[in-house]
């Protein structure tokens, strides 16, 4: 079914190499998202429902990779709208509808996220923490590696032509990917300041899918460096909070 000769060349193994780079950059929105959702886990199922969620994201990309005729027939036109931003009919097509979908659960998840961040964990009668249930965790990671697998399939088929170099780079990227989600999730969720970054991160991510759909294009290397300098900056208030001693407030001369 598969040429694998393909691989005496130099070429493909560049190929191979340029796109697991970039599938595991493409994915790191995918492990925050199952990093801070899984935490909503009880703590013995929240390594497996990690391994799932990335083990169905593998399953899926790979499913879609194998239907690529059917991902590319999916930028072409349902029905066409007379918006007002547009010279011409706006066209609406299969991924718009997705990634429009998709962006305003991710908005809709993270806020709520942040929600219960400020206002505390949901208890029962007792005072302990309510956990949510494996199904429900699998199946909120199984919609988000839907609208996550689009962006990372077609940039796949824009770098490379062969769909076994596009499978086995996915193969890699998740396998890295699942071998640093465990400590990226329990940084994740160690640091408070940090998990409310990530999630400032998901909506950012979220109104850049719902801009796509609207055939807004947004540079995603402004996202990504814009994500990065965010972390680096709040990487080095921890150091430094971590240095800094407490401040000591001086008596009162009226004691």
């Amino acid at each position: 079914m598969f040429d694998f000769s393909i691989f005496s060349s130099a070429q493909a193994w560049v190929s191979l190499l340029t796109l697991t780079f970039m599938e595991i950059v493409l994915g790191i929105d995918n492990i925050i998202f199952i990093s801070i959702v899984v935490n909503r886990l009880d703590p013995v199922q929240q390594k497996r429902g990690r391994t799932i969620g990335l083990m169905l994201a593998l399953l899926i990309r790979i499913g879609l990779l194998m239907s690529i005729s059917w991902i590319v027939g999916l930028k072409a036109p349902l029905f066409t709208l007379d918006v007002p931003w547009a010279s011409h009919e706006f066209g609406v097509t299969g991924r718009d509808i997705i990634l429009f979908l998709g962006g305003l659960f991710l908005l809709g998840k993270s806020t709520t996220e942040i929600h219960t961040k400020l206002q505390g964990e949901e208890e029962d009668a007792g005072g302990n923490k309510v956990y949510s249930s494996m199904g429900r965790i699998i199946f909120q990671i199984v919609l988000i590696d839907i609208v996550f697998s689009f962006d990372s399939i077609l940039t796949a088929v824009g770098l490379v032509d062969s769909v076994l170099i596009m499978i086995m780079a996915v193969i890699l990227s998740m396998g890295v990917m699942l071998a640093f989600s465990g400590m990226i999730s329990d940084f994740v969720n160690r640091n408070p300041t940090i998990k409310m970054l990530a999630l400032s991160f998901l909506i950012m991510i979220g109104v850049m899918l719902v801009m796509e759909a609207f055939h807004k294009e947004i540079e995603k290397g402004y996202i990504y460096f814009a994500m990065f300098f965010s972390l680096i900056v709040e990487l080095l208030n921890m150091r430094l909070r971590k240095k800094t001693p407490p401040v000591q407030l001086r008596e009162s001369q009226f004691d």
